[in-house]
């Protein structure tokens, strides 16, 4: 964290009209993440049915509006009542609550029991193992993040007769590989700059307020992003 940052020339990219600083600033990790994953991992197609855990998240609001956006019905999770119905409300066509909700059960019901095409997982530990369980036949999940801590205990029966192909993804390594992400960052600005995506930022702390940003999310009061921003006063 700093007040300001020396980025090479290759990285960075200009605003174009009708998108903002805090905007803009959300993009290059969470929906930059969201959009690989969909887009270029799983090759999302339209009427597909995506499974996205944590839908309230930034990763999560993010992978809602791309999978709508490419025709695809969305179930999406989230930890409360008050998380899930913000997640339906932006976008998704099926609300559960993986906290008191089984999530395997939800996408039996709701597909009929075909399954989910994709998953997209940015929780890890038992919903990576519920998402194997969920997911269809020929289906593809995507695993971008472990925030429980646990360890993801699997049994490959859950998948490997359903010819389903696991992907993980980590953004920062793939940038430290060659990466070029001007690409999609540019298709990303542009998409919001047209109104076709919202990115939802829930607050903006300080600099100095670092620590309570931190808190916030750690308990998972956020529904969508938590920004820093140094020119703003303690």
């Amino acid at each position: 964290y700093a007040e300001a940052v020396a980025a090479p020339q290759s990285k960075a990219l200009a605003l174009p009209e009708g998108v903002g600083w805090e905007e803009a600033a959300s993009l290059p990790t969470a929906w930059l993440t969201a959009w690989y994953c969909l887009r270029r991992l799983a090759k999302v197609q339209e009427g597909e049915t995506v499974l996205v855990f944590a839908a309230a998240s930034g990763v999560g609001d993010a992978a809602v509006q791309i999978a709508k956006d490419a025709g695809a019905r969305v179930i999406g999770t989230a930890g409360s009542p008050e998380k899930v119905a913000w997640a339906v409300e932006n976008g998704a066509d099926v609300g559960v609550d993986h906290e008191r909700e089984d999530v395997v059960a939800a996408v039996t019901e709701a597909t009929e029991g075909r399954g989910a095409e994709v998953v997209i997982d940015a929780v890890g530990g038992r919903a990576f193992a519920a998402g194997l369980k969920a997911v269809g036949h020929l289906g593809r999940v995507v695993a971008l993040a472990n925030v429980t801590l646990e360890d993801s205990v699997v049994n490959t029966r859950d998948f490997y007769p359903k010819n389903a192909t696991i992907h993980g993804f980590q953004i920062s390594n793939l940038m430290d590989r060659g990466y070029d992400p001007r690409l999609d960052l540019t298709e990303l600005l542009g998409s919001v700059a047209e109104g076709r995506f919202h990115v939802h930022v829930d607050r903006v702390f300080p600099l100095e307020a670092a620590a309570e940003a931190h808190r916030y999310l750690e308990e998972r009061r956020n529904r969508g992003k938590v920004l820093l921003d140094p020119r703003r006063p303690a």
